[in-house]
């Protein structure tokens, strides 16, 4: 069984900050992809931003300058550091991981989402 778990959402006033973090447990053997994506009421889920193993980025055109997207390999969690947050913003946000979890089986996972509200 793998889980991912995320923590620190909440409401934050526009301009604001917050730091989401995404970790994995279990029966882990390597972990891949890791990113971030969001959805607002009545939209499709979109992914914010992704980063890989070796550390290359890359981040939806909406949060290019103001999110930055990290990981700490060693123990197997992401976080979304978000800056200067717009109403537009708010969304529940989903971290996902591509966990290989044998040696021949890798499979995508899903945290339960974190809810973000920008709100003066």
């Amino acid at each position: 069984q793998v889980q991912l778990v995320e923590s620190g959402g909440g409401l934050v006033q526009p301009g604001g900050s917050l730091r989401l973090s995404c970790a994995a447990s279990g029966n882990i053997y390597s972990v891949s992809d890791m990113g971030w994506y969001r959805q607002a009421p009545g939209k499709q889920r979109e992914l914010v931003a992704g980063i890989t193993s070796r550390g290359s980025k890359n981040y939806a055109d909406s949060v290019k300058g103001r999110f930055t997207i990290s990981r700490d390999n060693a123990k197997n969690t992401v976080y979304l550091q978000m800056a200067s947050l717009k109403p537009e913003d708010t969304a529940v946000y989903y971290c996902n991981a591509r966990i290989r979890v044998t040696v021949w089986e890798m499979n995508d996972y899903w945290g339960q989402g974190t809810q973000v509200n920008v709100s003066s």
